[in-house]
């Protein structure tokens, strides 16, 4: 099985084509992206080019499929084009949809690539969450989780996203006991991914992750959008917004009645050849 190994802001992925991805994803997954044992990261993208356009599927470090990764689009997107495969403009089909990318070289590895990610859901039924009746918004829902009251936003670009914003970052323990709480809540039907916001100013907001099917990671593409959305919808920013993770910055822009955009870098690291006898 050949492989690559790109990340973007510390957010890293295994690609592997979809000839070689065997028919039981999840073992696969477990295993290559062990950090000891395998190769080591977030989760493994499955890809084919046909037709110009590059196809995705994101399957989890844990082993379950999950619908879009931000970073994920624009690491492949980055790795197409350094092979040739696809133009720098072109489109990345993902579960939820089409999407649009603009890859430019930057040397080294280093690529800075722009997504439009689609549009924001913002509708209770659509994100889903468990509402009753449903809500058009979901800003400010009290949930009571790890032993406190949290109050979340929920929003999706094709997946689903809850911020709880912060008057500062949480510290390790705080962000482990209170994301993994949240990831799993029954609130959430599909589980969801986490952001725990700190509005910096109208321009720019500091943000740690908790990933769904994953955990802690330094980035999120989509996380870094839907947490700019969310305090965009709250009132707290304006409409481009500079998003600082763990990992470094992503620049997000949602225009009134348009689709969310995002650019950010992120670096092909190196190409190999998987030896071993299979998943455990």
């Amino acid at each position: 099985m050949r492989f690559a190994k790109a990340h973007g802001l510390g957010n890293d992925f295994i690609l592997v084509e979809r000839a070689s991805w065997p028919p039981e994803a999840g073992p696969w997954a477990r295993r290559l992206c062990d950090r000891h044992e395998g190769v080591g990261g977030d989760g493994v993208l499955v890809y084919a080019v046909e037709g110009g356009r590059v196809h995705m599927r994101l399957v989890n470090a844990d082993g379950s499929d999950a619908e879009l990764s931000g970073n994920g689009v624009r690491c492949l997107a980055a790795w197409a084009v350094s092979r040739g495969l696809v133009p720098a403009r072109h489109v990345v089909e993902t579960t939820p949809g089409p999407r649009p990318v603009e890859v430019e070289s930057l040397g080294g590895g280093r690529y800075r690539v722009a997504t439009d990610l689609g549009p924001a859901i913002l509708d209770s039924r659509a994100i889903p969450v468990r509402l009753d009746p449903p809500r058009d918004r979901v800003v400010d829902h009290p949930l009571q989780v790890a032993g406190e009251t949290v109050l979340v936003t929920a929003t999706s670009l094709g997946n689903p996203h809850c911020a709880v914003f912060m008057e500062s970052p949480p510290d390790d323990e705080r962000l482990a006991r209170l994301g993994p709480a949240l990831e799993s809540h029954p609130f959430f039907p599909r589980k969801t991914n986490v952001e725990f916001v700190t509005p910096s100013s109208r321009e720019e907001i500091r943000v740690r992750f908790w990933e769904r099917g994953v955990g802690y990671t330094r980035a999120s593409g989509t996380g870094s959008a839907s947490a700019a959305v969310a305090t965009i919808i709250k009132g707290l920013a304006d409409r481009k917004v500079r998003v600082v993770c763990d990992g470094g910055v992503l620049e997000v822009e949602w225009p009134e009645g348009g689709n969310v955009h995002q650019v950010g870098e992120v670096e092909v690291l190196f190409e190999g050849e998987w030896l071993a006898a299979g998943a455990r």
